[in-house]
């Protein structure tokens, strides 16, 4: 004979049901079983091989974490969008990681133009964003104030341009020097301002400086210019398709003085397009290629993709050890909490110490690596600071 529960003991047994499951989903949310990581970057037009080897990067580190066992127990899931080198469409890619995807961190993008406009998304959904190697200021300060969610791991513009200067003043001794740079360009326009303030500074002379607008492909008429005046030196801030072009169209007009650049140089396509234009050319580098601290990593990453790893792989690398270093400070995957881990970043990268600024959210005293090209490839100089 079946006999009917008492009202009291049903509501019982429903509130027992219901706070079992409620502490039952409080723990999933706590230790979920899977965490999403995003990442944004170009996969197409001119700086898709860097995006690449970014994704790259950060998939591969992540499915070695998850074959170590995880993070807290939770396997990472990486997110990846391109930006197609489009700064409106970065911050696409940042509303959808955020409120789609419901990722906890992003990595990306490596471009200034495309990092400076999501903070407001950032902020709004406090997520927090490392980028590689978008090196302009206001990528995490604006007017003295600090991003609140906008970090990143590589050197900055005003110490980069003063890293050219300084070593084409003091090391070099050059005292007549040119820029072209790309006056539609966040990046060019930061490492133009502070290469020429350091080397004005310094008792050099600017020459010349011509401008061209990203798309352009016929430098002539500037570098025409340029020859006229005479420079020891013409550093050439921007990226490598344009260094490319621009520096064979150089050597073309019977300009012989040395070229120099940035970070904006390194990559397996610039040797490609134009080795002897640009031989013997000096570039501000965040590493040495082939320090034996970044060759493990090369070694996997080559066995894996079987191709050569690009600069932005390395600082792709050390920005997923800052996620990782931050998830377990915090001990916590809320999105919040890791980024107030990340203001006290203090780990050893491969390339370098990471040890972030709370008050600007830039690494502090990161080493600049002087490469030259040699005979196609990147051969370390020195260490230098200005």
């Amino acid at each position: 004979m079946f006999r009917k529960p008492k009202r009291g003991m049903v509501t019982l047994l429903c509130l027992v049901l219901c706070l079992t499951l409620g502490i039952s989903f409080a723990a999933a949310q706590q230790n979920p079983k899977v965490v999403k990581l995003g990442w944004i970057g170009s996969l197409t037009g001119d700086q898709a091989v860097w995006g690449q080897c970014e994704l790259n990067t950060v998939k591969m580190l992540a499915e070695e974490l998850n074959n170590a066992g995880g993070l807290l127990g939770a396997t990472i899931e990486v997110i990846g969008y391109d930006t197609r080198g489009d700064a409106m469409e970065a911050v696409n890619c940042v509303r959808r990681l955020t409120g789609q995807d419901k990722v906890v961190c992003i990595i990306g993008p490596n471009a200034s133009g495309q990092a400076i406009p999501i903070s407001s998304i950032l902020e709004e959904m406090k997520v927090p964003d490392i980028a590689t190697v978008a090196t302009n200021p206001k990528v995490t300060v604006v007017d003295g104030k600090t991003k609140p969610f906008n970090f990143r791991v590589c050197f900055i513009d005003p110490y980069q341009g003063a890293v050219a200067a300084g070593f084409a003043f003091d090391v070099l001794g050059f005292r007549k020097a040119a820029v072209l740079y790309d006056v539609a360009d966040d990046y060019s326009q930061g490492l133009t301002e502070f290469f020429i303030k350091t080397f004005t500074e310094k008792g050099g002379t600017i020459v010349a400086k011509e401008a061209f607008k990203f798309g352009d492909t016929d430098f002539r008429a500037q570098l025409s210019k340029i020859k006229a005046a005479n420079p020891d030196v013409i550093f050439m801030p921007y990226f490598f398709k344009e260094v490319a072009l621009s520096s064979n169209q150089a050597r073309e007009l019977g300009i012989k003085c040395t070229l120099m650049g940035g970070d904006g140089w390194p990559s397996e396509v610039l040797i490609e397009m134009a080795k002897d234009a640009i031989e013997g050319s000096y570039v501000v580098n965040h590493l040495d290629f082939e320090d034996p601290d970044v060759m493990d990593f090369k070694t996997r990453y080559i066995n894996k993709y079987n191709r050569k790893v690009e600069l932005n792989g390395f600082l792709a690398h050390d920005a997923f050890l800052m996620f990782v270093d931050a998830v377990k400070r915090a001990n916590s995957f809320d999105p919040v909490a890791i980024r107030d881990a990340l203001e006290t970043t203090n780990i050893t990268g491969i390339t370098g110490t990471i040890r972030i600024d709370k008050n600007t959210h830039n690494p502090e005293g990161k080493e600049a690596a002087i490469i030259k090209l040699v005979d196609g490839n990147y051969i370390f100089q020195q260490k230098y600071a200005p």
